[in-house]
């Protein structure tokens, strides 16, 4: 059964992924991509694309291991502006139309943790898809146009694959006894737009609400967002720090890329 939740995810991943593809058509691809060291603009779509491809390539295939990343059918973007725009574009929808084939319910390989169901590589593609496009509008000196709701949905998102991602990490990524709370200032964003993450071993363990931190950001879901994945430095003028900045200065060096 498909939940409202999963409908927005849904209608979502075409439209951020079209967003992002219209940029082939209006921008240089060469255009160099700071948050991503060594990629271009089309480098950046190129990585989108076939990993959507890769997605529904599992999702088809029932993967119950890794496929590998360069044997996607079709995993080569078009050099011509339009045709590679088509071509990011139509693969959102082949994740889509994979599910659809499949089934929302059965379980297909994942990166993080055991096996999901294949809906869930909806949202993970959805939320490559929007990180990306903020890529690509920072490199070209443009706004980041992404509505709080997606960029807090993408907090969580983040959130939660780092608590599978971290089990064993070899240092804590907060001192013993250290929060971080993360405040989106958006309104009506709720109890949604607020997050307390707490160590847990060497792992971190989250929920939303309101609660004092050892460090303290606020700003819009966007600027958390970005911020956290080390898209925006912590002195931009978006955001507000309180409390001690060296646990997010660790939590910063210690969360993976």
């Amino acid at each position: 059964m498909t939940t409202s939740l999963t409908a927005a995810y849904r209608a979502a991943l075409p439209a951020e992924t079209d967003s992002l593809a219209e940029l082939m058509r209006t921008a240089d691809p060469a255009t160099p991509i700071p948050a991503c060291p060594g990629w271009s603009l089309a480098n950046l779509m190129t990585h989108v694309g076939r990993g959507h491809r890769w997605a529904a390539a599992m999702i088809t295939d029932r993967a119950t291991e890794r496929i590998d990343f360069r044997a996607v059918p079709d995993g080569a973007m078009p050099k011509e502006p339009d045709a590679a725009a088509q071509w990011l574009s139509d693969s959102a929808r082949l994740v889509l139309d994979a599910v659809d084939r499949t089934g929302n319910d059965v379980e297909i390989w994942t990166p993080f943790g055991p096996p999901r169901p294949a809906e869930w590589w909806i949202r993970r593609r959805l939320h490559e898809a929007t990180v990306h496009r903020a890529d690509a509008l920072l490199a070209l000196g443009r706004e980041v146009t992404l509505s709080p709701e997606l960029a807090a949905d993408a907090i969580s998102e983040w959130l939660g694959l780092l608590e599978t991602a971290l089990v064993g990490s070899p240092v804590p990524v907060l001192p013993d006894g250290a929060t971080l709370h993360l405040h989106a200032t958006d309104p009506g964003l709720d109890a949604a737009g607020e997050w307390t993450v707490r160590g847990a071993g060497t792992g971190i363990e989250w929920d939303h609400g309101h609660a004092k931190g050892s460090v303290a950001l606020r700003g819009t879901a966007v600027a958390l967002l970005l911020v956290i994945l080390r898209r925006i430095p912590t002195d931009d003028p978006g955001l507000e720090i309180y409390g001690d900045t060296a646990v997010f200065d660790r939590w910063l060096d210690t969360t993976p890329f």
